[in-house]
């Protein structure tokens, strides 16, 4: 059974667009990706993020739940992300997987799969693990991975 389920609904295209702007927000640095994230509760927009955004080598879905108020804020929402969830970070810091089980994230939609190029990822794998469901917004690739040109394997 493949991983990947598709959305085709409007609003996800429209959240991933939003997450695709913040993407392009992010500063190149040689071993990290350049990834935006949007978090919604209720179809409303909460918090956004992008790689690098706040202090501590952040990831764009750590800066949007750091964002919030109050972390129950984000429970059962729906992050939006260019990029599949780390599962690892050569920092050392804690995977966003890890970040958003713990925040109960209700639903990921993101716009690419990690490429191999920096770790093996398994976010989709962990998060579905955790009962998330994840979505994959179609023919939106090239635009999730332009920001990453820097570091992407040709």
């Amino acid at each position: 059974m493949s991983l990947t389920q598709y959305t085709y609904d409007p609003r996800d295209r429209e959240f991933m667009q939003i997450a695709i702007e913040e993407a392009n927000k992010s500063i190149p640095v040689e071993k990290a990706y350049c990834v935006g994230a949007v978090l919604v509760q209720n179809d409303k927009q909460l918090t956004t993020g992008f790689s690098r955004e706040l202090p501590g080598n952040t990831h764009a879905e750590e800066c949007a739940l750091l964002k919030l108020q109050d972390i129950q804020e984000a429970k059962g929402g729906t992050m939006y992300t260019t990029m599949e969830p780390c599962s690892t970070r050569l920092s050392g810091n804690r995977p966003c997987t890890d970040r958003l089980v713990e925040a109960q994230i209700g639903r990921v939609v993101m716009g690419v799969r990690e490429p191999p190029d920096l770790v093996q990822c398994t976010g989709l794998q962990q998060l579905k693990d955790h009962g998330i469901a994840v979505y994959v917004v179609p023919d939106v690739e090239d635009a999730c991975l332009a920001p990453n040109r820097h570091i992407i394997k040709q």
